[in-house]
Formats: C-alpha cells, sequence, structure tokens
C-alpha cells in the first residue's frame, strides 16, 4: 500500500521510494526507506502527515502516492 491510504495513528514501515525526486526530498526530512514512521493526520484533499520521532511531517498526496508501506509492529 501507499503512504496516503494509512490510517491515523498507524505505525508504517517505509518500504520503497518509487521516484527519484521524491528519495531525495524525503531525505532532508530524514525519511528513508526502512523507516518507521507513524500516521499523525490524513487532511481530506490535502497531505498526510507522519511523525518521526518528536518531528511532524506534511508530505504531499502526489509524493505519498509514490512511497511505498507496510504496516509496523
Amino acid at each position: 500500500m501507499t503512504l496516503d491510504m494509512g490510517k491515523k495513528g498507524q505505525k508504517l514501515k517505509i518500504v520503497a521510494i518509487n521516484n527519484d525526486l521524491f528519495r531525495a526530498q524525503a531525505l532532508r526530512f530524514g525519511i528513508a526507506e526502512g523507516e518507521t514512521v507513524i500516521c499523525e493526520e490524513i487532511i481530506p484533499a490535502g497531505p498526510v502527515v507522519v511523525r518521526k520521532n518528536r518531528q511532524e511531517i506534511a508530505i504531499g498526496r502526489g509524493m505519498a502516492k509514490n512511497i511505498i508501506v507496510e504496516p509496523a509492529q
């Protein structure tokens, strides 16, 4: 599934980032393949807000659709 399909409060592991440009942007935020994030908020017709450690990051829908995730434990 992709990041935009996550549910609020769900812990997700990033499996792959399909677009090289998006991968570079995500790395600047400290998000990379293998990282675990928590889905904080899904804003209708807006960004997906995720939390990694104590940092919250708003990721646009276009970018979120290119980030493959799986439920984490």
